[in-house]
């Protein structure tokens, strides 16, 4: 099933950001997640599993949207979409990315943190951006002066935000949800603690917009 980015950031408020060492971590950790309410999932192209783990997840729940992040190059666009990603997320951009990306047809989110950044994007046709690192980049307040000038774009603020803050960004009109990795801790993932994932997880996607 194809998605367009705006069904995508509109499912759930919170998009866990995802980091998978091993891979039998994956089926597990996405049916916590999915059973908690967090239906979009964001795999960081950080690991050798990665792309096994979104396919690993895709197939543990195949009702959830799972994505791939990290994506930095045309070749992380094209190994991404071979593996199933169903939309992609990205920290910044260069050209050759997005030609690799438009020509693929597939969702994105693109990085940004500056003003620049956005008017770029938005003449490339993209109208839903990632707002990275959110918390060193400005925070809320340069969203809100972002909202200004450039008030048709919609952002995903994803980099240093936690459950304390992540209300305050979804409280901005030009915010559509945040990323984060507060209900995935490393600590609970080792120890096999999917219930208390899912808590987390719940706690997450019971915040409002």
């Amino acid at each position: 099933m194809s998605y367009t980015v705006e069904e995508i950031v509109n499912t759930s408020p919170v998009v866990p950001v995802i980091v998978v060492d091993k891979i039998e971590q994956a089926a597990p950790l996405a049916q916590a997640l999915y059973n908690g309410g967090l239906k979009v999932l964001e795999i960081t192209l950080r690991t050798p599993v990665a792309l096994e783990a979104m396919k690993a997840m895709k197939a543990a729940v195949p009702e959830a949207i799972v994505g791939a992040g990290t994506i930095v190059s045309p070749k992380d666009v094209n190994a991404a979409v071979e593996a199933g990603a169903d939309f992609l997320v990205s920290p910044g951009t260069t050209d050759e990315m997005l030609d690799a990306v438009q020509a693929a047809g597939i969702p994105m989110l693109p990085g940004v943190s500056t003003p620049s950044d956005a008017m770029r994007l938005k003449a490339r046709g993209f109208s839903v951006l990632k707002f990275f690192p959110a918390e060193a980049a400005g925070g809320t307040n340069m969203l809100k002066s972002i909202g200004g000038p450039l008030g048709d774009l919609r952002f995903c603020p994803t980099g240093g935000i936690n459950l304390t803050r992540a209300p305050e960004y979804l409280a901005l009109p030009n915010v559509v949800c945040v990323g984060g990795t507060w209900m995935i801790p490393k600590d609970l993932i080792e120890a096999g603690d999917w219930q208390g994932i899912e808590t987390l997880a719940r706690e997450a996607a019971s915040l409002s917009r």
